[in-house]
C-alpha cells in the first residue's frame, strides 16, 4: 500500500524497510486469496482483531481498507460493537473512537 492515504510515519518506515513491507504485503495478499471470503468481510474480521489487540494504527488501516472494499460505516461500527462481551467496554469505546477518526475524515472529504 503506497497511496497517499497512509500515515506519513508508515510511509517513512515503508521506505526505510522496503523488503519487510513488501513481504508483509505479499503475506496479506496471499492469505486473503487463500479462501472464499470477500475483501470486505476479511477487512471487517481484521478490524475485530485490531480492536482486540488495542492497536489504534491497525484499526485505522483496516477501517480505511474496509471502506475502500465497500463496507458502510454502520457495518464497521457493528463489527466493533459485537466485540463488547469479548473485549470489554473500555476497549470497545477506544476502538469506536479510532474508527470514527477514519470515517469522519472520509465523510468530510
Amino acid at each position: 500500500m503506497t497511496d497517499s492515504s497512509v500515515p506519513s510515519r508508515f510511509a517513512e518506515l515503508q521506505q526505510r524497510f522496503p523488503k519487510l513491507f513488501k513481504a508483509a504485503e505479499s503475506l496479506g495478499q496471499a492469505v486473503r486469496e487463500e479462501g472464499p471470503l470477500p475483501e470486505k468481510t476479511t477487512q471487517l474480521i481484521q478490524i475485530g482483531a485490531a480492536c482486540a489487540l488495542r492497536s489504534e494504527g491497525a484499526v485505522h488501516s483496516h477501517v480505511r481498507r474496509a471502506l475502500a472494499a465497500g463496507a458502510t460505516a454502520d457495518e464497521i461500527y457493528h463489527a466493533i460493537v459485537v466485540l463488547a462481551s469479548t473485549v470489554g467496554f473500555p476497549t470497545l469505546v477506544a476502538a469506536l473512537t479510532w474508527a470514527d477518526d477514519v470515517i469522519r475524515k472520509q465523510e468530510a472529504a
